[in-house]
């Protein structure tokens, strides 16, 4: 359950999780599904017993102390992607979630940790698996769907219930139209027991207890706000045998901006579960996207780099990146930038489009002549160069015997480096 719900349309909800799992720009934190029920714990919210392991050590630590009288025990692979349960392990061994009897939590793990998880949402280079999550085993009774997420049409949070869950919200969305139910809370006023109750409502329990489950309601909804989330999925929200309501699994991303103020949540992020790309443009600071294509850009601003992504594919090529090194970078970020360039192997071609005002060409120009002696460039490079200092600049790539693609327009540019990503 990845589900990063976009936009809520009259009909069905569109989730990002549902979508191919192309890179793109992650303007939030995402934490592994046990940080996520230590948070929501804290809030007074019912999540299963549970904890996490990183050794088979800990584990069997963890089930004579913590499991001491359970018989059966779930088993879930901690990976920041969906379709764990489907999920294939490299090793051969099939599905990232199991309920198994307690003597085969053991074996389980063991064929978990430390292992590749592939799943519909990792790509096919998959994702580590560095922990196990061990659970109490719950007695269900009836399952449902409950979201917050941030909604552009109301200006502010909007709670998503269904009274059906456990399954992809995409296909419940599709298929019971009428059973989404979409409640706005007024982010200045905040929940109302009124609005509780509606969500309530469309959950239709059929067990828990109504002022408790509204209770619940309201606490999920406080998290949401004082944690600044962006999303808050649960799927299932869960009634048990003994008529509570638990959040079984759930999703919580955190909005970036926000990470002064929130400085225990984002010392939870995990960079082992992230493309390695941008881990490192995160530590240059460059604001760097991977993306599926055959070009590396390298663009100072953010406007000039999506319009140089675009006239790219307008000449038929494919950006491999969106690579934006700001308004003063260094030399050193500019060496930096084309170390991470040139680590993507599906990069046939760079493109370096400068267009100088704070950021100057030749500071630039001195950039790539170092990152040259530095990375041994095997693909072609086409530099349109523009602005302050553009002189300098291009005396100093003549000057430094490369091999050069220039170009004196940015039409002129993305021509020749899609040709030369052909070539």
């Amino acid at each position: 359950m990845r589900g990063l719900l976009k936009k809520v349309a009259s009909r069905s909800l569109a989730v990002a999780g549902g979508a191919k799992s192309q890179h793109q720009q992650l303007r939030r934190l995402n934490i592994h599904e046990y940080q996520g029920a230590e948070l929501m714990g804290k809030y007074g919210i019912n999540v299963p017993r549970g904890a996490a392991v990183s050794s088979l050590e800990q584990l069997k630590d963890t089930i004579k102390n913590v499991f001491p009288s359970e018989n059966e025990l779930v088993v879930k692979s901690q990976v920041l992607a969906g379709g764990r349960g489907l999920g294939t392990f490299k090793n051969g061994f099939q599905g990232g979630v199991h309920i198994v009897s307690k003597d085969k939590v053991e074996e389980t793990a063991a064929k978990m940790l430390g292992q590749i998880l592939v799943t519909k949402q990792t790509g096919p280079q998959g994702k580590i698996v560095s922990k196990v999550y061990l659970c109490e085993k719950l007695s269900l009774v009836n399952e449902m769907y409950f979201a917050i997420l941030l909604d552009r049409n109301t200006a502010g949070p909007l709670i998503i219930a269904c009274k059906k869950g456990g399954t992809s919200i995409e296909d419940l969305a599709e298929k019971y139209p009428d059973l989404i139910v979409k409640v706005p809370i007024d982010v200045f006023k905040g929940i109302t027991d009124e609005d509780a109750a509606k969500v309530v409502d469309g959950l239709a329990p059929k067990v828990a207890d109504r002022k408790d489950s509204i209770e619940q309601v309201k606490k999920l909804y406080n998290l949401f706000r004082e944690c600044d989330c962006t999303l808050l999925e649960i799927n299932p929200l869960a009634e048990t045998s003994d008529n509570k309501l638990v959040a079984a699994d759930a999703k919580l991303n955190f909005d970036d901006n926000a990470a002064f103020r929130q400085k225990e949540i984002f010392a939870l992020r995990d960079p082992t579960q992230e493309d390695p790309r941008e881990v490192a443009a995160a530590k240059a600071d460059l604001n760097y996207i991977g993306l599926d294509g055959e070009i590396g850009c390298m663009v100072n601003g953010a406007g000039l780099a999506m319009a140089t992504m675009d006239i790219i594919k307008l000449h038929g090529g494919t950006p491999a990146n969106f690579l934006d090194v700001g308004g003063n970078a260094s030399e050193g970020q500019v060496v930096e930038a084309f170390k991470i360039l040139t680590s993507d192997e599906k990069v046939k071609a760079i493109l370096v489009n400068i267009f100088g005002g704070i950021m100057k060409c030749d500071v630039i120009a001195s950039g790539i002549v170092n990152a040259a002696k530095q990375v041994a460039l095997k693909v072609p490079v086409v530099v349109r160069l523009e602005g302050t200092n553009v002189d300098q600049g291009k005396r100093i790539l003549k000057e430094s015997g490369m091999t050069l693609i220039t170009a004196e327009d940015l039409d002129d540019a993305a021509e020749k480096a899609v040709k030369a990503s052909t070539n």
